[in-house]
Protein backbone atom coordinates (compact mmCIF):
# COMPACT_ATOMS: atom_id res chain seq x y z
CA UNK A 1 0.00 0.00 0.00
CA UNK A 2 1.65 3.75 -1.38
CA UNK A 3 2.11 5.73 2.09
CA UNK A 4 -0.59 8.58 2.31
CA UNK A 5 0.39 12.00 1.98
CA UNK A 6 -0.26 14.71 4.84
CA UNK A 7 -2.67 18.23 5.66
CA UNK A 8 -1.29 20.97 7.34
CA UNK A 9 -3.62 23.98 8.28
CA UNK A 10 -3.70 26.84 10.15
CA UNK A 11 -6.98 28.09 11.53
CA UNK A 12 -8.54 31.25 13.27
CA UNK A 13 -6.63 34.19 15.31
CA UNK A 14 -2.75 33.53 14.12
CA UNK A 15 -0.01 33.91 17.16
CA UNK A 16 4.06 34.50 17.09
CA UNK A 17 4.50 31.56 17.43
CA UNK A 18 1.75 29.36 15.33
CA UNK A 19 4.39 28.82 11.99
CA UNK A 20 6.85 26.90 15.13
CA UNK A 21 3.94 24.25 15.02
CA UNK A 22 4.23 24.37 11.59
CA UNK A 23 7.86 24.05 11.65
CA UNK A 24 6.96 21.04 13.87
CA UNK A 25 5.30 19.07 12.00
CA UNK A 26 6.85 19.67 8.56
CA UNK A 27 10.58 18.51 9.74
CA UNK A 28 9.27 15.69 11.88
CA UNK A 29 7.10 14.39 9.11
CA UNK A 30 9.89 14.43 6.19
CA UNK A 31 11.83 12.64 9.09
CA UNK A 32 9.12 9.64 8.53
CA UNK A 33 9.32 9.75 5.25
CA UNK A 34 9.05 5.72 5.37
CA UNK A 35 5.18 6.51 6.37
CA UNK A 36 4.37 10.13 5.08
CA UNK A 37 4.91 11.16 1.63
CA UNK A 38 4.22 14.50 0.78
CA UNK A 39 3.16 17.47 3.08
CA UNK A 40 0.14 19.75 1.78
CA UNK A 41 -0.42 23.23 3.65
CA UNK A 42 -3.71 24.25 3.10
CA UNK A 43 -4.15 28.35 1.81
CA UNK A 44 -5.89 30.51 3.87
CA UNK A 45 -6.71 26.94 6.32
CA UNK A 46 -9.65 24.74 5.73
CA UNK A 47 -10.97 27.12 2.83
CA UNK A 48 -7.72 26.21 0.81
CA UNK A 49 -8.55 22.42 0.96
CA UNK A 50 -12.33 23.24 -0.19
CA UNK A 51 -10.89 25.12 -3.02
CA UNK A 52 -8.18 22.49 -4.16
CA UNK A 53 -5.34 24.82 -3.11
CA UNK A 54 -2.91 23.24 -1.87
CA UNK A 55 0.45 24.38 -0.75
CA UNK A 56 3.29 21.85 -1.92
CA UNK A 57 6.35 22.47 0.95
CA UNK A 58 8.23 19.79 -0.58
CA UNK A 59 9.13 22.91 -2.60
CA UNK A 60 10.45 25.12 0.44
CA UNK A 61 13.70 24.27 1.22
CA UNK A 62 14.99 23.01 4.93
CA UNK A 63 16.11 26.47 5.42
CA UNK A 64 13.00 28.57 4.59
CA UNK A 65 10.96 25.58 7.09
CA UNK A 66 13.71 25.95 9.84
CA UNK A 67 12.78 29.57 9.69
CA UNK A 68 9.12 29.21 10.13
CA UNK A 69 9.79 28.67 13.88
CA UNK A 70 11.08 32.49 14.35
CA UNK A 71 8.25 33.93 12.24
CA UNK A 72 4.94 35.16 13.13
CA UNK A 73 1.63 35.08 12.07
CA UNK A 74 0.10 32.49 9.75
CA UNK A 75 3.13 31.66 6.91
CA UNK A 76 0.73 29.27 4.58
CA UNK A 77 -2.81 31.65 5.51
CA UNK A 78 -5.67 31.04 7.99
CA UNK A 79 -9.04 31.67 8.15
CA UNK A 80 -12.10 32.07 10.35
CA UNK A 81 -14.52 29.18 8.79
CA UNK A 82 -16.31 26.49 10.35
CA UNK A 83 -17.50 23.74 8.98
CA UNK A 84 -21.45 23.06 9.64
CA UNK A 85 -22.77 19.85 10.82
CA UNK A 86 -23.08 16.77 7.72
CA UNK A 87 -26.59 17.03 7.82
CA UNK A 88 -26.74 21.22 7.24
CA UNK A 89 -24.12 21.32 4.90
CA UNK A 90 -22.92 17.66 3.39
CA UNK A 91 -21.55 18.90 0.59
CA UNK A 92 -18.47 20.41 2.30
CA UNK A 93 -17.95 17.36 3.57
CA UNK A 94 -17.75 15.40 0.43
CA UNK A 95 -15.55 18.58 -1.08
CA UNK A 96 -13.22 17.80 1.30
CA UNK A 97 -12.78 13.99 0.86
CA UNK A 98 -12.85 14.56 -2.82
CA UNK A 99 -10.12 16.60 -2.34
CA UNK A 100 -8.50 14.34 0.22
CA UNK A 101 -8.71 11.40 -2.17
CA UNK A 102 -7.29 13.39 -5.31
CA UNK A 103 -4.10 14.20 -3.63
CA UNK A 104 -4.09 10.55 -1.78
CA UNK A 105 -4.08 12.60 1.88
CA UNK A 106 -4.64 10.76 4.76
CA UNK A 107 -3.34 12.62 7.59
CA UNK A 108 -4.88 15.85 8.90
CA UNK A 109 -3.38 18.13 10.83
CA UNK A 110 -5.75 21.08 11.94
CA UNK A 111 -3.32 23.71 14.21
CA UNK A 112 -6.08 25.97 16.02
CA UNK A 113 -8.33 26.45 18.79
CA UNK A 114 -11.58 24.91 20.06
CA UNK A 115 -13.45 25.81 16.62
CA UNK A 116 -10.86 23.91 14.86
CA UNK A 117 -10.42 21.00 17.34
CA UNK A 118 -14.28 20.60 16.49
CA UNK A 119 -13.85 20.64 12.69
CA UNK A 120 -10.71 18.33 13.56
CA UNK A 121 -13.11 15.85 15.09
CA UNK A 122 -16.20 16.18 12.42
CA UNK A 123 -14.09 14.84 9.98
CA UNK A 124 -12.63 12.01 11.82
CA UNK A 125 -15.87 10.73 11.93
CA UNK A 126 -17.57 11.62 8.90
CA UNK A 127 -14.48 10.48 6.66
CA UNK A 128 -14.61 6.84 8.18
CA UNK A 129 -18.39 7.27 7.46
CA UNK A 130 -18.00 8.41 4.04
CA UNK A 131 -15.27 5.23 3.18
CA UNK A 132 -12.17 7.26 3.12
CA UNK A 133 -10.95 7.42 6.85
CA UNK A 134 -8.67 10.27 7.90
CA UNK A 135 -6.00 10.40 10.88
CA UNK A 136 -7.08 13.55 12.11
CA UNK A 137 -4.97 15.23 15.21
CA UNK A 138 -5.68 18.73 16.13
CA UNK A 139 -2.62 20.83 16.73
CA UNK A 140 -3.65 23.09 19.73
CA UNK A 141 -2.88 27.10 19.54
CA UNK A 142 -4.75 30.04 20.65
CA UNK A 143 -3.53 33.08 22.32
CA UNK A 144 -6.90 33.12 24.50
CA UNK A 145 -5.61 30.32 26.34
CA UNK A 146 -9.15 28.79 26.66
CA UNK A 147 -8.76 25.14 25.84
CA UNK A 148 -9.37 22.48 27.92
CA UNK A 149 -7.00 19.86 29.34
CA UNK A 150 -3.46 21.10 27.94
CA UNK A 151 -2.35 23.40 30.57
CA UNK A 152 -1.49 26.05 28.44
CA UNK A 153 -1.94 26.87 24.71
CA UNK A 154 0.77 27.53 22.44
CA UNK A 155 0.51 31.38 21.42
CA UNK A 156 -0.20 32.35 25.39
CA UNK A 157 2.89 32.88 26.95
CA UNK A 158 3.93 35.06 23.92
CA UNK A 159 1.16 37.44 24.38
CA UNK A 160 0.68 36.87 28.12
CA UNK A 161 5.13 37.86 28.11
CA UNK A 162 4.21 41.12 25.57
CA UNK A 163 1.13 42.07 28.08
CA UNK A 164 3.33 42.18 31.15
CA UNK A 165 6.09 43.97 29.36
CA UNK A 166 3.80 46.54 27.88
CA UNK A 167 1.74 47.36 30.57
CA UNK A 168 5.36 47.49 32.98
CA UNK A 169 6.39 50.33 30.21
CA UNK A 170 3.19 52.10 29.59
CA UNK A 171 2.72 52.43 33.61
CA UNK A 172 6.49 54.58 33.98
CA UNK A 173 5.59 56.45 31.38
CA UNK A 174 2.20 57.40 32.59
CA UNK A 175 3.45 57.59 36.28
CA UNK A 176 6.20 59.72 35.17
CA UNK A 177 3.53 62.59 33.51
CA UNK A 178 0.22 62.33 35.52
CA UNK A 179 1.24 65.02 38.00
CA UNK A 180 0.11 67.41 35.25
CA UNK A 181 -1.00 64.87 32.51
CA UNK A 182 -2.67 61.74 31.99
CA UNK A 183 -3.96 59.93 35.52
CA UNK A 184 -5.38 56.93 33.87
CA UNK A 185 -4.63 55.06 31.26
CA UNK A 186 -6.24 52.06 30.04
CA UNK A 187 -5.49 49.35 27.93
CA UNK A 188 -7.66 46.98 26.58
CA UNK A 189 -6.37 42.94 25.35
CA UNK A 190 -7.96 39.89 23.91
CA UNK A 191 -10.05 37.40 25.56
CA UNK A 192 -13.33 37.34 25.05
CA UNK A 193 -14.94 34.96 27.98
CA UNK A 194 -11.38 33.62 29.46
CA UNK A 195 -9.88 36.55 31.41
CA UNK A 196 -6.55 34.61 31.03
CA UNK A 197 -4.47 37.30 28.87
CA UNK A 198 -5.81 40.26 31.22
CA UNK A 199 -4.31 37.89 34.21
CA UNK A 200 -1.13 37.79 32.74
CA UNK A 201 -0.76 41.41 32.69
CA UNK A 202 -0.25 41.42 36.79
CA UNK A 203 3.63 40.18 36.36
CA UNK A 204 4.33 43.32 35.36
CA UNK A 205 3.50 44.43 39.18
CA UNK A 206 6.60 43.28 41.84
CA UNK A 207 5.86 45.23 44.83
CA UNK A 208 3.00 46.62 46.12
CA UNK A 209 1.56 50.02 43.93
CA UNK A 210 3.24 48.68 40.99
CA UNK A 211 0.95 48.84 37.91
CA UNK A 212 -1.72 47.30 36.85
CA UNK A 213 -3.86 48.49 39.69
CA UNK A 214 -6.81 47.35 38.45
CA UNK A 215 -7.87 43.94 35.94
CA UNK A 216 -10.86 43.31 34.38
CA UNK A 217 -12.06 39.70 34.09
CA UNK A 218 -14.82 38.29 31.56
CA UNK A 219 -15.39 35.53 34.52
CA UNK A 220 -15.82 38.72 37.04
CA UNK A 221 -18.98 40.53 36.61
CA UNK A 222 -18.40 44.14 36.10
CA UNK A 223 -19.72 47.10 38.66
CA UNK A 224 -19.67 50.24 37.91
CA UNK A 225 -19.87 52.20 40.85
CA UNK A 226 -16.90 49.80 42.44
CA UNK A 227 -15.01 50.04 39.38
CA UNK A 228 -15.66 54.32 39.69
CA UNK A 229 -15.06 53.97 43.27
CA UNK A 230 -11.43 51.88 42.96
CA UNK A 231 -10.43 54.36 39.85
CA UNK A 232 -10.55 57.50 42.49
CA UNK A 233 -8.99 55.64 45.25
CA UNK A 234 -5.91 54.54 43.24
CA UNK A 235 -5.18 58.15 41.57
CA UNK A 236 -5.62 59.46 44.97
CA UNK A 237 -2.53 57.19 46.87
CA UNK A 238 -0.69 56.68 43.67
CA UNK A 239 -1.26 59.88 41.32
CA UNK A 240 -2.25 57.28 38.83
CA UNK A 241 -4.30 54.59 37.69
CA UNK A 242 -3.36 51.80 35.01
CA UNK A 243 -6.06 49.65 33.97
CA UNK A 244 -6.02 46.04 31.84
CA UNK A 245 -9.01 45.83 30.23
CA UNK A 246 -10.21 42.34 28.61
CA UNK A 247 -12.06 42.75 25.60
CA UNK A 248 -15.14 40.45 27.23
CA UNK A 249 -15.56 42.23 30.22
CA UNK A 250 -19.66 42.02 30.99
CA UNK A 251 -22.23 43.01 33.33
CA UNK A 252 -23.98 40.71 35.65
CA UNK A 253 -26.20 39.99 32.99
CA UNK A 254 -24.00 38.59 30.36
CA UNK A 255 -24.01 41.59 28.78
CA UNK A 256 -20.26 42.96 26.76
CA UNK A 257 -19.18 46.39 27.49
CA UNK A 258 -18.01 46.75 23.99
CA UNK A 259 -21.16 44.47 22.40
CA UNK A 260 -21.11 45.82 18.58
CA UNK A 261 -24.37 44.03 17.73
CA UNK A 262 -22.91 42.67 15.23
CA UNK A 263 -21.29 38.60 15.04
CA UNK A 264 -18.27 37.08 13.21
CA UNK A 265 -18.10 34.01 11.28
CA UNK A 266 -18.01 31.88 13.76
CA UNK A 267 -21.41 33.59 15.23
CA UNK A 268 -19.37 35.14 18.22
CA UNK A 269 -20.74 38.46 19.16
CA UNK A 270 -18.12 41.46 17.71
CA UNK A 271 -16.89 43.63 19.92
CA UNK A 272 -16.09 47.25 19.65
CA UNK A 273 -13.91 48.15 22.53
CA UNK A 274 -14.22 48.24 25.76
CA UNK A 275 -11.30 50.57 26.30
CA UNK A 276 -13.33 54.23 25.34
CA UNK A 277 -15.74 52.68 26.65
CA UNK A 278 -14.37 52.69 30.34
CA UNK A 279 -12.48 55.86 29.21
CA UNK A 280 -15.39 57.93 28.99
CA UNK A 281 -17.01 55.90 32.29
CA UNK A 282 -13.80 57.72 33.73
CA UNK A 283 -14.23 61.41 32.04
CA UNK A 284 -17.95 61.69 32.81
CA UNK A 285 -17.88 60.49 36.64
CA UNK A 286 -14.27 61.89 37.90
CA UNK A 287 -13.32 64.19 35.29
CA UNK A 288 -9.88 62.26 34.93
CA UNK A 289 -7.38 63.17 32.04
CA UNK A 290 -6.70 59.33 30.21
CA UNK A 291 -5.38 57.53 27.33
CA UNK A 292 -6.41 54.13 26.48
CA UNK A 293 -4.49 51.70 24.06
CA UNK A 294 -5.62 48.98 22.23
CA UNK A 295 -3.15 45.66 22.07
CA UNK A 296 -5.05 44.25 19.40
CA UNK A 297 -2.70 42.26 16.48
CA UNK A 298 0.18 43.70 18.31
CA UNK A 299 0.13 41.51 21.25
CA UNK A 300 -0.22 38.34 18.90
CA UNK A 301 2.37 38.94 16.45
CA UNK A 302 4.88 40.14 18.73
CA UNK A 303 7.75 37.28 17.57
CA UNK A 304 10.72 39.69 18.51
CA UNK A 305 9.34 39.41 22.58
CA UNK A 306 8.28 35.82 22.24
CA UNK A 307 8.66 33.57 25.02
CA UNK A 308 11.19 31.23 24.83
CA UNK A 309 8.91 28.55 26.70
CA UNK A 310 6.28 29.10 23.98
CA UNK A 311 8.15 28.92 21.44
CA UNK A 312 9.93 25.20 22.55
CA UNK A 313 6.11 24.00 23.57
CA UNK A 314 4.68 25.37 19.80
CA UNK A 315 7.30 22.97 18.17
CA UNK A 316 6.63 20.50 20.59
CA UNK A 317 2.96 19.96 20.11
CA UNK A 318 3.64 20.55 16.40
CA UNK A 319 6.21 17.36 16.57
CA UNK A 320 4.05 15.32 18.46
CA UNK A 321 1.22 15.16 16.36
CA UNK A 322 2.82 14.04 13.34
CA UNK A 323 4.33 11.37 16.30
CA UNK A 324 1.12 10.49 17.22
CA UNK A 325 -0.23 10.26 13.69
CA UNK A 326 2.46 7.69 12.69
CA UNK A 327 1.79 5.39 16.05
CA UNK A 328 -1.93 5.11 14.33
CA UNK A 329 -3.33 7.72 16.23
CA UNK A 330 -6.58 9.21 15.37
CA UNK A 331 -9.09 12.11 16.71
CA UNK A 332 -6.24 13.24 19.13
CA UNK A 333 -4.98 16.50 20.45
CA UNK A 334 -0.97 16.54 21.83
CA UNK A 335 -1.53 18.20 25.30
CA UNK A 336 0.93 20.39 27.40
CA UNK A 337 0.97 18.63 30.89
CA UNK A 338 2.47 20.23 33.87
CA UNK A 339 4.86 18.75 36.47
CA UNK A 340 3.92 18.51 39.56
CA UNK A 341 7.39 19.74 41.18
CA UNK A 342 8.10 23.19 42.39
CA UNK A 343 10.78 23.35 39.22
CA UNK A 344 8.75 23.90 36.13
CA UNK A 345 8.51 20.74 33.89
CA UNK A 346 6.10 19.46 31.12
CA UNK A 347 5.45 17.11 28.97
CA UNK A 348 3.80 16.07 26.05
CA UNK A 349 0.42 13.47 26.53
CA UNK A 350 -2.34 12.86 24.36
CA UNK A 351 -6.29 14.19 24.78
CA UNK A 352 -8.83 12.84 22.90
CA UNK A 353 -10.80 15.48 21.02
CA UNK A 354 -14.23 14.73 22.42
CA UNK A 355 -13.33 16.16 25.57
CA UNK A 356 -11.51 19.25 23.84
CA UNK A 357 -13.83 20.42 20.93
CA UNK A 358 -16.35 23.38 21.78
CA UNK A 359 -15.22 23.43 25.44
CA UNK A 360 -13.57 26.66 26.86
CA UNK A 361 -11.36 26.95 29.99
CA UNK A 362 -11.89 29.69 31.92
CA UNK A 363 -9.54 31.16 34.78
CA UNK A 364 -10.05 29.37 37.74
CA UNK A 365 -11.71 31.78 40.70
CA UNK A 366 -9.00 30.68 42.80
CA UNK A 367 -6.42 32.41 40.55
CA UNK A 368 -8.31 36.03 40.48
CA UNK A 369 -8.29 37.89 43.87
CA UNK A 370 -10.76 38.64 46.22
CA UNK A 371 -12.01 41.86 45.28
CA UNK A 372 -12.02 40.78 41.34
CA UNK A 373 -9.65 43.06 40.55
CA UNK A 374 -5.98 41.23 40.53
CA UNK A 375 -4.46 37.89 40.67
CA UNK A 376 -3.65 35.85 43.61
CA UNK A 377 -0.17 34.10 44.40
CA UNK A 378 -1.46 31.01 43.06
CA UNK A 379 -2.30 32.94 40.26
CA UNK A 380 1.02 34.10 39.40
CA UNK A 381 2.29 30.53 39.92
CA UNK A 382 0.62 29.71 36.78
CA UNK A 383 1.49 32.68 34.63
CA UNK A 384 5.37 33.12 35.41
CA UNK A 385 7.11 30.26 33.84
CA UNK A 386 4.84 30.75 30.34
CA UNK A 387 6.89 34.29 29.92
CA UNK A 388 10.50 32.82 30.76
CA UNK A 389 13.40 32.73 28.12
CA UNK A 390 13.95 35.25 24.93
CA UNK A 391 14.01 33.38 21.72
CA UNK A 392 14.83 36.84 19.62
CA UNK A 393 14.55 36.02 15.87
CA UNK A 394 17.80 37.09 13.82
CA UNK A 395 18.23 40.58 13.25
CA UNK A 396 19.36 42.19 9.61
CA UNK A 397 21.56 45.30 8.77
CA UNK A 398 18.07 46.87 8.37
CA UNK A 399 17.86 46.55 12.22
CA UNK A 400 14.79 45.03 11.85
CA UNK A 401 13.75 41.23 12.72
CA UNK A 402 14.22 38.64 9.36
CA UNK A 403 11.02 37.23 9.19
CA UNK A 404 10.74 34.41 6.05
CA UNK A 405 8.34 34.53 3.40
CA UNK A 406 7.18 31.27 1.54
CA UNK A 407 7.18 30.57 -2.20
CA UNK A 408 3.57 28.58 -2.05
CA UNK A 409 3.93 26.69 -4.78
CA UNK A 410 -0.03 24.90 -5.57
CA UNK A 411 0.15 21.22 -6.13
CA UNK A 412 -1.69 20.77 -9.38
CA UNK A 413 -5.10 20.89 -9.05
CA UNK A 414 -7.04 16.86 -9.73
CA UNK A 415 -10.45 18.05 -9.74
CA UNK A 416 -12.24 20.14 -12.28
CA UNK A 417 -15.20 21.21 -10.56
CA UNK A 418 -14.69 24.26 -8.49
CA UNK A 419 -16.11 24.80 -5.20
CA UNK A 420 -18.08 28.44 -4.44
CA UNK A 421 -17.92 29.19 -0.34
Amino acid sequence: MAKKNAFYAQSGGVTAVINASACGVIETARQHKKHIGRVYAGHNGIIGALREELIDTNKESTKTIAALKHTPSGAFGSCRYKLKSLEQNKAEYERLIEVFKAHNIGYFFYNGGGDSADTCLKISQLSEKMGYPIQAIHVPKTVDNDLPITDNSPGFGSVAKYVAVSTKEAALDVASMCETSTKVFILEVMGRHAGWIAGASALAAEKEGDAPHIILFPEIAFNKEKFIKRVKQTVKKHGYCVIVASEGAQYKDGTFLADAGNTDAFGHKQLGGVAPTLATMVKEELGYKYHWALADYLQRAARHIASATDVEQAYAVGRAAVEMAVAGKNAVMPAIIRGKGKRYSWKIEEAPLSDVANVEKMMPRDYISKDGFGITDKGRNYFEPLIQGEDYPPYGKNGLPQYVTLKKVFATKKIKKKFNI
